[in-house]
């Protein structure tokens, strides 16, 4: 078992294994002087795939093939740090099991270079049902339930794309009681929103809102 943790063949797993500990211990550490790394890992996190913990967004992912992707794993579903313990831990035990059975029949380990890789691409679907399983036994944060309409007259931010009329581009907004929605915007008129301007919600359409931009609305 020991020669197994430090061949070099296994490198990567043994190595993962050891960060994985390590986030455990230290998260353990902080927890108990109040502290957590939690909040500074969720700054990593594309604001698109924080959709999943509130119920009536509009967002869609699909637009991004690597947004799509990390959605389809459950990132941003869970806790960072829980996700991060998950993938360190299913990545190093699936590559020892893998190479201990490829010693058991050979003698010898896959080399580094094809075994670690591979191991990555292979174990994802296993990280993905798990992260699943963790996502269904997790306490979920209690939210206030509004009407979607309720957000009309509200301030908008554009995060991703610029909208035009017809084209809407993805926005965020927080209702009275501060919590964030995601929604897709497009201006009233034949004019461009751009990503990062504010906008302000006027009417609902059937996919989003129609917005203007601030400095029209005011006489």
């Amino acid at each position: 078992m020991w020669e197994l943790f430090i061949n070099p063949s296994n490198l990567f797993f043994s190595v993962s294994l050891c960060f994985m500990l390590f986030l455990g211990v230290f998260e353990c550490l902080l927890l108990l002087i109040g502290f957590s790394t939690q909040g500074f890992l969720d700054q990593f996190i594309p604001d698109q795939l924080l959709e999943a913990q509130y119920p009536d967004l509009e967002i869609n992912v699909e637009q991004n093939g690597l947004l799509q992707f990390l959605d389809w794993l459950y990132l941003g579903r869970i806790p960072v740090l829980v996700w991060l313990i998950i993938f360190l831990t299913i990545y190093a035990l699936f590559g020892f099991i893998v190479q201990a059975i490829f010693y058991h029949l050979t003698q010898s380990y896959f080399p580094v270079w094809i075994i670690a890789p591979a191991c990555l691409i292979l174990c994802m679907p296993l990280v993905r049902l798990s992260a699943a399983a963790i996502a269904k036994i997790l306490p979920k944060d209690e939210t206030t339930a509004i009407k979607i309409e309720e957000l009309i007259g509200r301030t908008a931010h554009i995060i991703l794309g610029n909208a035009k009329l017809n084209y809407p581009a993805q926005a965020k907004v927080k209702d009275q009681f501060g919590q964030m929605h995601y929604i897709l915007v497009e201006p009233e008129t034949d004019i461009i929103f751009h990503q990062g301007q504010d906008v302000i919600l006027t009417q609902k359409t059937k996919i989003g809102f129609q917005a203007i931009a601030i400095s029209t609305s005011i006489t």
